[in-house]
């Protein structure tokens, strides 16, 4: 019997293939990095972040009945030498040992690493930081390995973290992590943010290198974190390979498209990149707790579905997005109306979270009348800026690859295991609620490893290093602008912090 909520002119083949879609008609096989004891890490009351919009996403994905046309993957947790390829080794191991009964003793090092107010030490911190990593770590080797042609991680994209200090609310970046995991098949490696927040933390990481384009689409002025003019484009090798469209309060579908379409056609033109990692933080969207765009949810995945037409191997991150309803209509839609091509009835079918969605119940939301500050002047400057910028450069950038690290390895498949789903280990501490509700499922639920042997550890190692070598200390308020660039240095705007918590509403969203 076809699911009730799809069009039966839309059904897909199973094993994660999804019918023609769009312009480019390919089928992908989509690979869904999912654990469902994400949902109840908590950053304390009152605090925007909320992990458990990740269950409310799973629940509808669910519900949908398209589960099972994906392939659905518990990542293996990262592992503290797997965050050290990036990350300083003391910050990792306070990650690991700090927990709240114990924080009042760690006043120093809370301060050292950018942890308390909008970065909260809370129960299961360091564990919460390993999923989330291993998921997007996860994605990049089944990318790697030809395993999926789109790999999804709603959990990650926790683009403002640091190599030595927490920002942002995020504490690991999981997408270094993941683009350094791509770097050890792919010559070069873009990165796409349309978080309403600019991406310093992965800017800053490649800020010098030419394997790794960064175009972040974000509010710029008296905003967090205050960084991604678009004066900021790069420096030595990395000239003009960071890429920075400053945007203004109010902009709509139309015209965040007039710069996103222009922009990464020509990116795509001249870098030619192997994998692309796509940040899509919805707090872009309408009607976002902290954010200050107008998109729909429409307007939001074009931008995932322009990037899937080219055919490239494709890494779906989440990021912000604090009116947590939107935020899960928001990646269910990107999930099966793009990345699978499947069109879903925009009547939400009933499921525990239903009530999130009053009165209405729809998957789609409509864009307010707020005011459009982006006039098309403005838009028109900054696309043409960006693309010279662009034309200054090298097509497609060679790398000659003296010691190329080996791929990582996949753990072999038990047979016997194959049915078991092990979300439903009695060990887990996933709600009742969650397991009573969750309808019965044939998805077969695989665990992949993000390291599998130390020759491999050593390759990753050695590229990390490779890459962290010339990254100079940089404050966490501004970004690595350049020295020849002195006259056009700028202070970080973002003093008035967008994410600090002192001005939020008291009401919010609980789970």
């Amino acid at each position: 019997m076809l699911p009730l909520f799809l069009s039966a002119n839309r059904l897909m083949d199973t094993g994660g293939n999804s019918l023609p879609s769009g312009a480019d008609g390919t089928k992908r096989k989509v690979c869904y990095f999912y654990d469902p004891e994400v949902g109840n890490y908590y950053y304390g009351q009152g605090h925007p972040m909320k992990p458990h919009r990740m269950r409310m996403t799973h629940a509808l994905l669910s519900q949908y009945g398209l589960l099972q046309n994906m392939h659905v993957l518990k990542p293996n947790p990262a592992r503290e030498k797997d965050l050290c390829r990036f990350h300083a080794d003391d910050y990792v191991s306070f990650l690991r040992r700090i927990t709240p009964e114990t924080q009042q003793d760690q006043m120093r090092q809370l301060k050292r690493f950018n942890v308390g107010e909008d970065c909260p030490v809370f129960d299961g911190l360091y564990n919460f930081c390993q999923t989330y990593a291993g998921g997007s770590i996860g994605g990049a080797v089944k990318l790697n390995h030809g395993h999926c042609d789109i790999a999804i991680n709603w959990a990650g994209g926790l683009h403002h973290a640091k190599k030595c200090e927490a920002s942002g609310f995020c504490y690991v970046n999981d997408i270094v992590l993941a683009i350094l995991e791509l770097l050890k098949t792919h010559e070069r490696v873009l990165y796409v943010d349309i978080d309403i927040h600019h991406g310093d933390g992965v800017e800053e990481a490649f800020y010098i290198t030419d394997r790794v384009m960064t175009v972040s689409f974000h509010k710029f002025g008296d905003y967090f974190p205050g960084t991604g003019d678009i004066r900021d484009f790069g420096f030595g090798k990395g000239k003009y390979y960071a890429l920075n469209v400053p945007l203004d309060d109010g902009i709509d579908d139309e015209s965040y498209q007039s710069l996103f379409k222009p922009i990464i056609s020509k990116v795509m033109e001249v870098f030619r990149p192997g994998a692309v990692v796509l940040q899509c933080g919805a707090d872009s969207l309408s009607g976002d707790r902290l954010g200050c765009f107008n998109l729909s949810v429409k307007g939001h995945a074009e931008c995932v579905r322009f990037m899937r037409s080219f055919n490239v191997p494709l890494l779906l991150l989440g990021g912000g997005g604090y009116t947590i309803r939107n935020v899960a209509r928001c990646w269910c839609y990107e999930q099966t109306g793009v990345a699978l091509g499947v069109e879903v009835d925009d009547q939400m079918p009933r499921h525990e979270y239903i009530e999130y969605y009053g009165p209405d119940y729809n998957l789609h939301i409509a864009p307010s009348n707020m005011e459009n500050k982006n006039c098309r002047d403005m838009l028109e400057e900054i696309r043409a800026e960006l693309l010279m910028n662009l034309s200054r450069l090298q097509h497609a950038p060679s790398v000659q690859f003296q010691e190329r690290p080996p791929n990582t390895e996949l753990p072999e498949v038990d047979e016997d295991e194959e049915d078991k789903d092990e979300r439903q280990h009695p060990d887990s501490n996933t709600n009742i609620d969650y397991r009573r509700n969750q309808a019965p499922s044939r998805v077969k639920v695989e665990y992949v490893e993000s390291v599998a042997n130390d020759k491999n550890d050593e390759g990753v190692d050695q590229l990390a290093r490779k890459i962290q070598s010339t990254l100079e200390p940089t404050s966490s308020k501004g970004s690595m602008a350049a020295p020849e660039e002195d006259s056009m240095q700028h202070d970080g705007l973002g003093k008035e912090n967008s994410r600090t918590l002192i001005d939020e509403p008291t009401k919010i969203d609980q789970h």
